[in-house]
């Protein structure tokens, strides 16, 4: 397959063009790779980056040679996984490029060699760590419990706490003080803010409930 015809010249010549413009833009992560596919056991045209370690005029590749056996293996492969004979892994894309007769003349490939980028992985992971924020609240202890008794007392009868009565809000201070949840600190505080009301508001039904209290 040494013989090529002056259209399948043109294209090597252009892909030739396209694999530097490609290579100088991904410099100096991605090897960009020309394969002749009309001259397999010389393919390699053009080589930039090389990060690979080969050189031109060395044999097609399997990927290379899979082509030219069927014209209809995919145009376009990309990101699968590889490695460089010395380990290094690889994620490459390869694009066969056909002539007017739907042959493969030739093909192009990046390979981008990740472990560059792995190690930049690691130092950027490193950067953005932060430690676990030590938080501090002003709520005291017992606050949540407080706050989903309220939420319980209001479910039971199909509202909210927001849209409880007087007389509900004098039954939900009777059994918070029965559960003991009016010893938390500043507990009239934290029904107020849930119930949406002044402190002033539920101390007076707390007053109400107090004195209607039997003796």
């Amino acid at each position: 397959m040494d013989e090529k015809t002056p259209e399948q010249t043109l294209l090597l010549d252009q892909l030739q063009f396209i694999a530097q413009g490609l290579a100088e833009t991904l410099a100096p992560f991605c090897e960009v790779v020309v394969h002749d596919l009309t001259n397999p056991e010389h393919a390699i045209l053009a080589l930039h980056n090389n990060l690979s370690g080969r050189s031109i005029g060395q044999p097609a590749t399997e990927l290379g040679l899979a082509r030219l056996a069927d014209p209809n293996y995919p145009q376009v492969i990309a990101n699968y996984a590889g490695r460089f004979a010395d380990g290094r892994a690889v994620k490459s894309t390869s694009i066969g490029i056909k002539d007017s007769t739907g042959q493969y003349v030739a093909a192009i490939c990046l390979n981008v060699d990740l472990t560059s980028f792995q190690s930049l992985t690691s130092v950027l992971t490193s950067f953005i760590r932060v430690d676990p924020p030590q938080r501090e609240t002003l709520d005291p202890i017992g606050a949540d419990a407080v706050r989903a008794q309220i939420d319980a007392f209001a479910a039971r009868r199909a509202t909210s706490p927001r849209a409880l009565g007087p007389q509900d809000r004098r039954n939900l201070l009777q059994e918070l003080r029965a559960s003991g949840h009016l010893e938390v600190k500043r507990s009239m505080e934290i029904v107020a803010n849930h119930l949406g009301l002044s402190r002033a508001a539920i101390y007076s039904a707390a007053k109400q409930m107090d004195d209607r209290s039997p003796t």
